[in-house]
């Protein structure tokens, strides 16, 4: 039937509108920002870079391996290798960012750079109120900015945060289990090993 299509949408236009006067299910619109809805879990906005414990700079998961930077489509985030290392999250030595920047006026959320990571190092966060009357740096983040604590991670995204800290849990276990090997292995050759012949000089009778 011609228009049929149309009289379907009008209909369900009319039952929204009334319907919107007695259930506040059929509210569309939010009163913002008095109020808000909530952050579902799979929002991704900007990306934020993780850390373990207390001090972002001590704690930091990126090792500056650059994957992120090569692969991100906008060519938004600048990274800076560390000529030293320092422990990582699984106590491993690691390189880190000596620089690490994200301009998030040029980012296109797309989470590639989450994906790519191998170190569980980089993830999306749920911010989106990022106005500022900055033109120049209001929105190029540096390190600093872009660290937040695993915690907050866990808060934002729950789910993906406990598989995160699973799998850096068994890959901290694999390493403090292979450097207990080595250390028994150590201990048992020098047990097993002949003592050293000591030189020196013979006394003459």
């Amino acid at each position: 039937m011609l228009g049929e299509g149309i009289a379907k949408g009008l209909v369900e236009t009319a039952r929204n509108f009334i319907g919107s006067y007695f259930s506040k299910n059929r509210l569309t619109t939010v009163q913002y920002p008095e109020e808000r809805l909530p952050q579902i879990e799979a929002t991704r906005d900007f990306p934020f870079l993780v850390y373990d414990g207390d001090d972002w700079q001590a704690g930091m998961r990126c090792v500056g391996c650059q994957i992120c930077e090569k692969e991100c489509p906008p060519k938004c985030i600048y990274i800076e290798k560390s000529k030293d290392k320092k422990p990582d999250a699984v106590g491993k030595l690691q390189f880190y960012p000596a620089v690490f920047n994200i301009d998030v006026s040029v980012c296109m959320s797309c989470q590639i750079c989450v994906e790519v990571c191998p170190f569980e190092a980089i993830k999306m966060d749920t911010e989106f109120e990022l106005s500022t009357d900055n033109r120049f740096g209001g929105l190029l983040w540096d390190k600093a900015r872009l660290s937040k604590p695993n915690a907050y991670y866990g808060k934002v995204h729950p789910t993906d945060a406990a598989a995160s800290d699973a799998l850096l849990a068994e890959e901290k276990a694999k390493v403090e289990a292979k450097a207990k090997a080595a250390g028994e292995t150590k201990t048992n050759s020098e047990l097993t090993s002949p003592p050293l012949a000591t030189s020196g000089a013979t006394s003459k009778q």
